[in-house]
């Protein structure tokens, strides 16, 4: 059965960087797509990217384009977001959700396999 692993959250300063870790095991299929989510508190869950492991493919919401960047190393089934340029109105809980029918998506419906979610707080 599919499991993900989130890794990376913590404390940062406005203009700071985190790179964030999911570790997918568990699952055999070539079509996994691993989105991104956060929640911050009162505000309903938003995606802010996904990458699909066999194409590369990557999309992102338009609040962290240009400063979020999804990438994967399929020897280890972890994706990565690296997160750059960090605002107070980044800080949130961070999910990775993964689901294997092959398209990106940043609708939360779309996955059905979610991790445990890593805290991001940014502020001075």
């Amino acid at each position: 059965q599919l499991q993900l692993v989130e890794s990376g959250g913590g404390l940062v300063q406005p203009g700071g960087s985190l790179r964030l870790s999911c570790a997918a095991s568990g699952f055999s299929s070539d079509y996994l797509t691993i989105g991104w989510f956060r929640q911050a508190p009162g505000k309903e869950r938003e995606g802010v990217s996904c990458i699909n492991l066999k194409s590369d493919m990557t999309r992102y919401a338009d609040s962290v384009k240009g400063r979020f960047t999804a990438s994967r190393d399929n020897a280890k089934n972890t994706v990565y977001l690296q997160m750059n340029s960090l605002k107070p109105e980044d800080t949130a809980v961070y999910y990775c959700a993964a689901h294997t029918r092959g398209f990106l998506s940043l609708v939360q419906n779309h996955y059905n396999r979610w991790g445990q979610g890593t805290q991001v707080t940014v502020s001075s």
